[in-house]
């Protein structure tokens, strides 16, 4: 209740509201923080270990891709609770992302809508940093996508260099082919296009594997899929071995946004949030029961109180991330999950 009440308030007036600039003072903050925030684990972080797709992680929640792209902050979100880290979406060359504004707080309905662009300082610089910090207490995901100047016809290539880069550094890494801010990165989402990357990605990282480690491959996808799309991209991971999913990506829906924010609800980019929590919560259970809970799922998108996350978890959620929710509930709600699943 006191960071919303006091510390959310303050946050949000950051950079004269402007939500990308208190994003980015933000995390400078926690940059600066790093590991004094360990201190503050055994409160927010007891719970658990839970063990997925051959990775160990010592709690079930984890912060989602999108709030730390480059890594900037890594050794606080720890002792926030988190289990684990997902950094990216990296790309194999740098970019600035969209322009500016392209961030836009929706706060009547819990919600967020970004068309940032997998704005990033490229898989090399990301690799340079994890090089430098070393091993942390929490594994670490890579979510890798394409560059914005790589035509989609070279999107293979593209996720290959990001993988060869960031190989020895990832404990998984997430295929991101579901953000709507990159034209063309849904269709990846295709059948023959799915196949296609996650195959070579695969002979990839045997390759890059054949003396030593290989982190498990999980693909993200859009909650904007069909069932019939969504039996497709689970047939095609099976295919090829993929290790497990990642459930969902933001939407383009506007469905279930408050009156108030239906104006700032025309902006477009994708929406994340509570209003997505149902349609994230009927994916993460049609994807687990159509795989007899042989693909394991992260659910993220919507968790908001511990109550969303057992949701998650009852249908079958191997783990979950936390984003917006995160914005809006701040570290009480990754408390409230850790000593629900303990």
């Amino acid at each position: 209740m006191v960071y919303q009440r006091v510390l959310r308030r303050a946050l949000f007036r950051l950079g004269g509201g402007d939500p990308e600039v208190a994003h980015e003072r933000t995390l400078a903050a926690m940059s600066r923080l790093g590991p004094l925030t360990g201190a503050l684990r055994p409160f927010y972080g007891r719970s658990t270990p839970v063990e997925a797709f051959g990775v160990r992680f010592p709690g079930p929640v984890g912060l989602a891709a999108g709030v730390d792209k480059d890594g900037v902050a890594l050794r606080a979100w720890p002792g926030l609770g988190f289990g684990f880290i997902e950094v990216g979406t990296v790309t194999r060359h740098p970019q600035p992302g969209n322009p500016r504004p392209r961030l836009y707080r929706l706060p009547a309905s819990e919600a967020v809508i970004n068309r940032m662009g997998f704005n990033n300082a490229g898989a090399a610089a990301l690799a340079e940093r994890l090089h430098r910090l070393g091993r942390g207490r929490v594994p670490i995901g890579v979510s890798i996508g394409k560059s914005k100047v790589t035509p989609v016809e070279e999107a293979v290539a593209d996720y290959q260099a990001s993988l060869r880069t960031l190989f020895p550094y990832a404990d998984y890494f997430a295929i991101n082919v579901s953000s709507p801010n990159t034209p063309g990165l849904r269709g990846l989402q295709d059948r023959a296009a799915l196949s296609a990357l996650l195959g070579e990605l695969g002979r990839e990282a045997d390759a890059l594997a054949s003396t030593g480690r290989r982190p498990p491959l999980l693909v993200k996808i859009a909650p904007d899929l069909t069932f019939e799309a969504i039996d497709e991209v689970l047939s095609v991971c099976a295919e090829h071995e993929v290790a497990g999913l990642i459930a969902t990506n933001t939407t383009l829906s506007r469905d279930g946004l408050a009156a108030e924010d239906r104006a700032a609800g025309e902006q477009t980019g994708g929406l994340s949030g509570r209003p997505l929590a149902a349609r994230a919560l009927e994916v993460v259970s049609y994807v687990t029961k159509r795989g007899e809970g042989r693909l394991p799922v992260i659910g993220v998108g919507g968790i908001h109180t511990p109550a969303d996350a057992a949701r998650m978890f009852d249908a079958g959620a191997s783990l979950v991330q936390l984003y917006t929710g995160f914005i809006y509930r701040g570290p009480a709600l990754v408390r409230g999950i850790n000593r629900l699943a303990r």
